[in-house]
């Protein structure tokens, strides 16, 4: 087989590059997610997700109409195997000001969840709790998460199915205490895209299995459904993502969204105008 030609791998690089840049700054600006003056902390894991978002945000910063700082953060939570060396070389090396906040969080959850069981809810709280105030204390005004288009869909599925609600990731959020404002700037940017772009930078990634518990996951399930949907039926999951930023509270059936209990038909024409005449 021939080798891959070099010029092609560049020009297909570059507009993956583009296409996530794209993508990303009109997230940013449909939702206000960056301003002037932010400065924004970047939550670093070590997956494909993260390091894209990073690498992205820093190559906006340069071009960016508003002027913004990047902090990398990493939470250590100390499970058995992670390469602690890895994520300090890897941020050393592209310059950029980064904390790896070391919170044993894995012993807790042990301790707590029984053998077999999904761990990751709980491990999500927990880490979640240590970020938001790490946010507070390096002073960060917002906290930049890489959960991309299909982590939105997912959620989706993942709460309709398991949860009897119609609730996804919103690409901006405020946290429940209002000291927090959590940004997800890839929330326009595909999965496989990501993949490729990790793939080209050569990112040192990180694999997300080290609890054990990742078989276990319902969203494993969901993700194959949908894989086996946009197969059959291609843009079948844009059209699902372009559904929820298009929600018609009339047409479903939440009444703190809409007052059903207020709706009357008009009186008919007839009525209308025997009550003019006896006016």
């Amino acid at each position: 087989m021939a080798p891959a030609d070099p010029r092609r791998s560049r020009t297909e690089f570059n507009k993956l590059q583009k296409r996530l840049r794209r993508n990303v700054g009109r997230a940013i600006e449909d939702y206000a997610m960056i301003e002037a003056g932010d400065r924004v902390m970047v939550c670093l894991s070590g997956g494909k997700d993260s390091y894209g978002m990073l690498d992205i945000l820093l190559n906006l910063q340069k071009t960016a109409p508003v002027v913004f700082d990047v902090v990398a953060v990493n939470l250590d939570q100390k499970q058995p195997g992670f390469p602690e060396d890895v994520l300090p070389t890897y941020l050393e090396s592209i310059g950029v000001e980064f904390h790896i906040l070391e919170r044993d969080t894995y012993s807790v959850v042990k301790s707590l969840i029984p053998e077999g069981k999904t761990t990751c809810s709980l491990c999500s709280r927990l880490r979640r709790g240590n970020l938001y105030g790490f946010a507070r204390e390096i002073g960060a005004s917002k906290i930049a998460l890489g959960h991309h288009r299909d982590d939105i869909v997912e959620t989706l599925f993942l709460n309709l199915f398991h949860g009897g609600k119609l609730k996804a990731m919103p690409p901006k959020l405020l946290s429940d205490d209002g000291d927090n404002v959590v940004i997800r700037p890839l929330a326009y940017c595909r999965e496989d895209d990501l993949e490729a772009y990790a793939d080209y930078r050569g990112f040192p990634i990180i694999p997300c299995n080290l609890c054990g518990s990742q078989d276990n996951l319902q969203r494993k399930a969901i993700k194959e459904m949908l894989r086996d949907w946009e197969r059959r039926f291609p843009g079948r999951v844009d059209s699902i993502f372009g559904a929820i930023g298009n929600v018609a509270p009339s047409q479903l059936a939440d009444t703190r969204l809409f007052d059903f209990r207020s709706l009357r038909a008009r009186a008919p024409a007839s009525d209308r105008i025997r009550a003019i005449n006896v006016g």
